[in-house]
């Protein structure tokens, strides 16, 4: 099975790296995935899921939920201001916080509901222009700002390093800003490369294509 395949190079990739057991979570990318694939997967016993969308996500998960009530979505895609009060209801997890405004948004948004997801930044290592993320030189002070001004508690770091590029380099910046700004979550590695990022600190790997299959360009929502 491909889950069972992958949860068991994450565990050698734990182990090589000397990390505990079970330290590393396995978020299996199911955006852009039939609901049969997905459906397949939970009755694995897998539960914990990542989607790129709110709108996707609505269509998918309240009635997953309804049949397994352990189910756990985080966002991994980028994220409208407008959209956050649906992010709230729908995710468990945000990793793509990346800018003041937004920061905001979730700011108002949890004060009146009282609670608040997981937060992570997302950090744009490779500085590339078409990417969402905060730049390296703004972590810092993008942090400070979430936690100071808005009373945001800031879970991680997360980061899609270039294609073009050594993966492990951006794992290691990453790492190095998560340690700088006493941050404890690094979301990084996908399918091929979350044995790289595991060895360099990872706690959440993304993984998709090597548990589903390929993406399907329609599907059945």
């Amino acid at each position: 099975m491909a889950l069972l395949d992958i949860q068991q190079r994450i565990a050698v990739a734990e182990g090589k790296a000397g990390r505990d057991a079970g330290s590393v979570l396995l978020i299996a990318v199911s955006k852009v995935q039939p609901n049969a694939r997905v459906a397949e997967v939970l009755v694995q016993g897998h539960r914990l899921f990542g989607e790129n969308r709110a709108q996707e996500a609505a269509g998918k998960w309240p009635d997953f939920r309804a049949q397994f009530a352990d189910v756990q979505v985080h966002l991994i895609g980028p994220l409208q201001s407008n959209k956050v009060n649906q992010a709230l209801e729908l995710f468990d997890a945000i990793h793509t916080v990346d800018r003041e405004k937004l920061s905001k948004k979730l700011a108002d948004a949890v004060q009146k509901r009282g609670s608040c997801p997981e937060l992570f930044i997302q950090v744009n290592t490779g500085e590339e222009p078409q990417k969402a993320g905060v730049m390296p030189a703004d972590v810092d002070d993008f942090v400070k700002t979430c936690r100071e001004v808005y009373d945001l508690s800031i879970a991680g770091l997360m980061v899609i390093p270039p294609v073009e590029e050594e993966a492990s380099l951006h794992f290691s910046l990453l790492s190095k800003m998560a340690k700088r700004n006493g941050l404890e979550g690094l979301s990084m590695g996908m399918s091929s490369d979350f044995e790289k990022a595991i060895a360099l600190g990872a706690t959440h790997v993304r993984v998709g294509s090597a548990i589903f299959g390929e993406r399907v360009a329609s599907v059945n929502l």
